[in-house]
């Protein structure tokens, strides 16, 4: 068999089929069922100076062949593994018959070699390979590219996987081509974990609530809809969790959270995804002040615990989430940059500085209420909400399931929490009066018949589960995945979700998201 480089032949999905047969022919299992290891390439690499240029610990290590250079009849390759890669020193002498299966090898196959840690002259550490087996045969090659080292230093891959349709389609390739962005999810699983703990030290109860619903609520959007055969009736993919975690606080369990998947059928971009994570939490006894401290505990410890620190450079700012964190009057913070006082209701002075912010006037004109008040503050105070601030006191026509405010009745106890422009999580003093719920889901029946398809459907069993009393109550959400992306410095929240929602595949169109 010739010792030609492996990285310079078998990229040809078809020559990796015949090496498979022909490893078949030889008696060589090309999908193993399993593989004791003993360490993993990290562990071997942290053994640092006790290993030297003699043999030292006999060890079994596992992963996927990332480089391959034959001299003779001797190999160097890199073996890679989920925790780093380690080099591998194959000599024919030493392996005996099994060098002939070593030529049917080619790069991106799985295998399980065994023998002793040793330190190359170059001082690099080293397994001096004593056994090998194939564990899986790589039928195809990954788009790794072909990496360029500059004069300076520096390194540029040509080819690969970059195209992103490409990278979010095949995510499996995205992850083996790219394992740094396998951090990210590693970081995602400590965010989760942190909420977990401090919510359960602090006396909460996780829960599972329906997924199916046959009412959708808890937020204003459009669902997903399918049908439930055998009892012959429409079901709905939650938007919320909200609804049934408030029916939980009703039956008496005093403190309940929620992390779990909502979908909304609505557009993809940067800041959404039909299918995304929520975390909700409720709180008997409490209103939206003792939900916005405990909040800013949680959320300043999880900085501090992820990042190392509570000071973060992102996309040109210092955000800074050290407590207490700013807190912005909603009616004033519009006032501030419009002129306009939303409590006022002045719609046609709210058009027209719309219309004047560059919003075409016929579709300004089509707008009322809730939907013209959201669309104003979008354009005017949105964007101006850098550093984590609460934004306060929301008009009661944008808040169908919040108390109003115990000072103002045309607002009501509603906070947002905003950074870089960018909403991560909403809370409520949450709304106990059944006969004002029934009010409020009215209006948003009117809305709806009034063209928004996105208002709140009339839930008559939550209203009948207030009527037998919900104590008061504090309540939150919070968007997981957008809270990832801040963290983990990624522009889009398709970055932090291990396979983001695609249009299919051949389309011709763009997914979406940028």
């Amino acid at each position: 068999m010739s010792d030609e480089p492996l990285l310079a032949r078998g990229y040809l999905e078809e020559t990796r089929r015949e090496r498979r047969d022909a490893l078949v022919a030889a008696g060589v299992a090309p999908f193993a069922y399993r593989y004791d290891r003993s360490h993993t390439a990290a562990g071997i690499l942290a053994l640092g100076d006790a290993v030297t240029e003699a043999d030292g610990e006999s060890v079994r290590v596992a992963g996927r062949l990332v480089a391959w250079r034959g001299q003779g009849k001797t190999i160097f390759a890199h073996l890679e593994d989920a925790s780093g890669r380690i080099q591998l020193y194959l000599r024919r002498d030493a392996l005996a018959d099994g060098w002939e299966m070593i030529q049917l090898l080619d790069l991106d196959d799985h295998v399980g070699v065994a023998g002793h840690v040793f330190r190359t002259r170059t001082g690099e550490i080293t397994i001096r390979v004593t056994a090998i087996e194939l564990l899986a045969k790589a039928l195809r090659p990954l788009p790794r590219g072909k990496t360029e080292v500059r004069e300076d230093g520096s390194t540029v891959v040509h080819g690969g996987l970059a195209d992103p349709e490409v990278r979010f389609r095949q995510r499996y390739a995205d992850f083996a081509v790219h394992p740094e962005l396998r951090e990210i999810f590693r970081l995602r699983a400590r965010v989760v974990s942190h909420i977990r703990r401090e919510l359960d030290a602090a006396g909460f109860l996780e829960v599972e609530t329906p997924v199916l619903q046959p009412l959708y609520g808890g937020a204003s959007a459009r669902p997903f809809t399918t049908h439930h055969n055998a009892l012959d009736m429409p079901l709905y993919l939650r938007i919320a969790d909200e609804l049934y975690l408030k029916r939980l606080i009703v039956g008496g369990f005093e403190r309940v959270y929620e992390i779990g998947h909502d979908f909304r059928n609505e557009g993809i971009d940067r800041s959404h995804n039909p299918e995304f994570t929520m975390l909700e939490w409720y709180e008997a006894y409490a209103d939206y002040h003792d939900v916005r401290a405990r909040f800013e505990r949680l959320l300043a410890g999880l900085v501090r615990e992820v990042t190392g620190t509570t000071v973060l450079e992102r996309r040109g700012h210092r955000l800074d989430f050290t407590p207490p964190y700013a807190q912005v009057s909603f009616t004033e913070g519009i006032r501030e940059v419009t002129g306009i006082d939303v409590r006022e209701g002045d719609e046609p002075a709210m058009r027209a500085w719309l219309v004047a912010h560059g919003t075409p006037a016929d579709e300004a004109a089509g707008m009322s209420g809730g939907r013209l008040l959201d669309e104003l503050f979008g354009q005017a105070l949105e964007p101006r909400l850098i550093q984590p601030t609460f934004l306060m006191d929301y008009p009661r026509a944008l808040s169908p399931l919040a108390k109003p405010h115990r000072d103002d009745p045309r607002l009501t106890e509603r906070f947002e929490f905003f950074v870089l422009g960018r909403e991560l999580a909403n809370a409520f003093s949450e709304l106990n009066d059944p006969d004002d719920q029934r009010a409020r889901f009215e209006d948003q029946l009117r809305q709806r018949a009034a063209g928004d398809d996105e208002a709140q459907q009339f839930d008559a069993d939550y209203i009948r589960a207030l009527e037998y009393g919900m104590p008061p109550t504090g309540g939150i959400g919070m968007g997981i995945d957008r809270l990832v992306a801040l963290l983990a410095d990624q522009e889009a929240i398709r970055d932090v979700i291990l396979f983001p929602a695609m249009r299919p595949e051949g389309s011709g169109r763009p997914a979406g998201g940028g």
